[in-house]
């Protein structure tokens, strides 16, 4: 177990990657959230999942471990029912457009260098619901079974899987107000069905399929479901914008259906060169509306990190798209406040964020022209100066909501002082700049990085 206090984007501690979070108010009113947890170099995800909590989005608890692959009886049995997931005969735009696009020589290569080493039991994205006193966890894994186990605690640990009958990924569930349970999964195209009252099966004539589909709703994968008002609300890994990197929704009357595409709520497309996809929920806490989604980081397609911002829900039940931000459910990073160098909510270029012994994290990779955002910073009374903590050489210019406050020279003699770490100051030439209405928003703070030769940034602050 892993308590800690946090506000600010990405809200975990940095050895802990939990991406796909469904995030759920249980009945204890403590706010628990699902998700998969990435802690292998090679693949999405792992064979275990951790549940987190918190009473008030600020003090946080990391559970132990909630639930095993290894545990699942049916993974690797040859004799147990197996049900296809994708339908491969029918390939979407998507689909094809992937398997044109793909490299088998390399392909070819990653499967001779497995050669016949078994496939780990890994756990993909789950779910989970309260129901007459039993928490339920609906999972997947990566040979397209999905089950379900049960658990007396929303953290678990949850026992006595049990095989659905349904292949594919992502499962997500839902109560409805009159205790009807749903179950949704699928990629490309969705499914859903009534679950029955034990919660464990489903009758498998009444599964409904197509609720969204890539070609009419931008639907990749990521099922869940919520209902706000008289509306069921359809969140899912959206690919509008050309990869799956946004959560999009869509709304209906019912919970099977039909569903009208409404838009996106929130891309994480620039967290990382390598961002290709989201995963997550939206959910409301003490009357305020949340998307939980995740940031992959390091280079790479894994390390995805469980990111929140808030989300207004207007009166014709349409969601205003958001920012991803490094303040997260906090408030704007105010003058003396540190901003890690690991926060930056957006990247432009080759830079991107990666592990360090004495940091944790850090602003690595940097070329020149490369840019990192960091949302919001805020003072009512502007920002007179900006201190940069980093190694190596280079400039970096400071720009406020787009305009040029000052620029930071980083020299150092020689290789051994330009590799160790260093604290570097400017000044602003406008005292005032950067202004804040006290009831605004902030603003943004984005660096620029001219003529870096390993430069990387540990953590700033501006003053």
């Amino acid at each position: 177990m892993n308590e800690f206090c946090n506000r600010r984007n990405p809200i975990l501690p940095l050895e802990h990657h939990v991406p796909d979070s469904e995030a759920h108010v249980m009945p204890d009113g403590k706010l628990y959230i699902y998700g998969s947890y990435d802690d292998r170099e090679d693949v999405y995800c792992s064979e275990k999942y951790h549940v987190v909590s918190t009473p008030d989005l600020e003090h946080w608890t990391v559970h132990g471990v909630s639930f095993a692959g290894g545990d699942v009886p049916w993974f690797g049995d040859p004799d147990a029912p197996h049900y296809p997931g994708i339908d491969w005969t029918h390939p979407t735009p998507f689909i094809q457009k992937m398997l044109a696009d793909m490299d088998l020589s390399a392909d070819k290569e990653k499967f001779e260098k497995k050669g016949n080493e078994p496939d780990p039991p890994l756990l993909f994205a789950p779910d989970a619901v309260y129901r007459d006193g039993k928490y339920y966890l609906y999972f997947c894994m990566k040979d397209d079974s999905e089950g379900v186990a049960v658990s007396d605690r929303p953290e678990g640990p949850f026992c006595d899987p049990v095989q659905l009958p349904c292949g594919g990924i992502d499962p997500a569930v839902f109560m409805d107000d009159d205790g009807q349970a749903y179950y949704y999964w699928g990629q490309l195209f969705s499914h859903g069905v009534r679950l029955n009252p034990d919660m464990v099966s489903f009758d498998r004539d009444a599964v409904v399929d197509d609720l969204v589909t890539e070609e009419e709703h931008f639907f990749h994968e990521g099922s869940s479901m919520r209902k706000i008002s008289d509306t069921y609300y359809y969140v899912y890994a959206d690919m509008e914008r050309g990869k799956p990197t946004a959560l999009g929704y869509a709304t209906g009357k019912s919970p099977l259906g039909p569903f009208t595409y409404r838009g996106i709520i929130i891309d994480n497309d620039g967290c990382d060169p390598a961002s290709w996809n989201n995963h997550g929920s939206i959910e409301c806490v003490n009357g305020q509306w949340y998307v939980f989604y995740h940031r992959c980081s390091r280079g790479t397609q894994e390390h995805r990190r469980l990111c929140i911002e808030p989300i207004h829900i207007n009166a014709d039940g349409s969601i205003d798209e958001v920012k991803m931000t490094s303040q997260g459910v906090g408030a704007p990073f105010v003058p003396g406040e540190t901003i890690m160098g690991y926060q930056a909510c957006g990247l432009r270029g080759s830079a991107y964020i990666d592990a360090d012994e004495r940091y944790g994290e850090k602003l690595t990779h940097i070329s020149d022209g490369d840019e990192a955002v960091f949302c919001y910073v805020k003072s009512e009374h502007g920002f007179r100066g900006i201190t940069v903590s980093c190694r190596g050489t280079g400039t970096i210019e400071a720009y406020l909501d787009g305009v040029r406050a000052g620029t930071v020279e980083i020299s150092r003699d020689g290789a051994k002082e330009a590799a160790s770490d260093g604290c570097f100051f400017a000044e602003f030439p406008d005292p005032g700049c950067g202004k804040c209405a006290t009831d605004g928003t902030g603003c943004e703070l984005m660096l620029r990085f001219l003529n870096p030769d390993g430069l990387e940034v540990l953590e700033l602050a501006l003053s």
